[in-house]
């Protein structure tokens, strides 16, 4: 490889007649366009089904009044997939990102056992009625408040010190999450055949779990907790090397994980308490990310994530609603390929 002759000292070496090295975030020219075109792709597709979702099978004409009014009804869902989408992607991003690890979610943290145990706990002492006594905002807002506490304490107690360790914390996340699990279980095999399947049903992922009034909560929270990790896109970048050497670089590694792992409690508690457990969603999001932003610079897997969740999201429910009616699949759908995909990857890599 030789520096052209033409061009100043290091600014561009010439490795192939079709490929120039190029700074920043992509090894070449090449790959930086591939990202445009696929980017520009999942922002034209991430528009048509959004409208699809609005506009298909709408009865009433275009236009007039009671399309609208139903459209309106729509928009709805829309938002809450947005909501759910960029949640998991980023979170999930990120959560890889500061444990160095592509298999892992935050999930492990035992989120959905919390959501779950809360979920069983209601129907267990108050009935059915206790479903709807965990619909409103205010137990919205408690539910939220729950996971991002057990959240904090666990990396309050666990990421600091002289022992501070980030395995050992993800190990009691996971004791803790087959703990809550537990007790689900156990209160669930003493309920009635009708409370089951009343519980069973809010225990699945679902659009159709998530209230026009908990938007007004949700959009800030996720607007904020997104922008902050969208901010932190280089200080990622950094970390993803490693404690030490983000350490060398002048970095504040803890204190910079910690937040990052706040940040992405936040965005999971919101997408949890909002539709339900997504154990698998996240991670085909950011597996997908990765292959098509061709590159690990967040800056740009961050974006690419986001629309890479609407448009699975949205187009699995616009498919399995509006073709097969049968809406209620789509997240069983959504974790059987994710699943699969999970199993391909430890296959492939033959480590966790």
């Amino acid at each position: 490889m030789t520096a052209s002759p033409s061009a100043p000292v290091g600014s561009r070496i010439a490795l192939r007649p079709d490929a120039e090295r190029a700074a920043g975030g992509f090894a070449d020219r090449r790959t930086r366009t591939r990202f445009a075109v696929v980017l520009g792709l999942l922002i034209a597709l991430t528009l048509v089904l959004a409208w699809g979702t609005i506009a298909w099978d709408n009865p009433m004409d275009p236009g007039t009044r009671g399309f609208w009014l139903i459209a309106k009804l729509r928009i709805t869902s829309v938002v809450v997939m947005a909501i759910v989408a960029v949640s998991q992607a980023l979170a999930t991003v990120a959560f890889q990102t500061v444990t160095e690890n592509r298999i892992l979610t935050p999930s492990i943290m035992g989120f959905e056992s919390l959501y779950g145990a809360i979920q069983t706990t209601a129907v267990f002492t108050l009935g059915v009625t206790g479903i709807l006594a965990l619909q409103g905002t205010a137990q919205f807002i408690l539910q939220i408040a729950a996971m991002v506490l057990l959240a904090t304490l666990l990396y309050g107690t666990l990421l600091t010190g002289r022992r501070a360790s980030m395995q050992v914390m993800l190990l009691v996340g996971i004791v803790i999450g087959g703990g809550l699990g537990s007790i689900s279980t156990f209160m669930r095999r003493m309920l009635s055949p009708s409370e089951f399947d009343v519980l069973t049903a809010r225990m699945f992922g679902s659009v159709t779990n998530a209230q026009s009034d908990y938007l007004p909560i949700a959009i800030p929270i996720v607007v904020v907790a997104g922008g902050a990790l969208l901010l932190l896109s280089r200080r990622l970048n950094v970390l993803a090397l490693g404690r030490d050497t983000a350490v060398n670089l002048g970095l504040p590694h803890r204190r910079s994980l910690i937040l990052v792992l706040i940040l992405v409690s936040v965005l999971i508690s919101v997408s949890t308490a909002l539709v339900g457990p997504m154990t698998f969603f996240g991670f085909l999001v950011a597996t997908l990310a990765y292959q098509a932003a061709g590159t690990h610079d967040h800056r740009f897997v961050l974006p690419m994530a986001m629309l890479l969740g609407f448009v699975t999201l949205a187009g699995a429910y616009l498919v399995m609603d509006h073709v097969f009616g049968a809406q209620g699949v789509v997240s069983i759908i959504i974790e059987l390929v994710g699943g699969t995909a999970f199993l391909i990857v430890i296959l492939r890599k033959g480590r966790l």
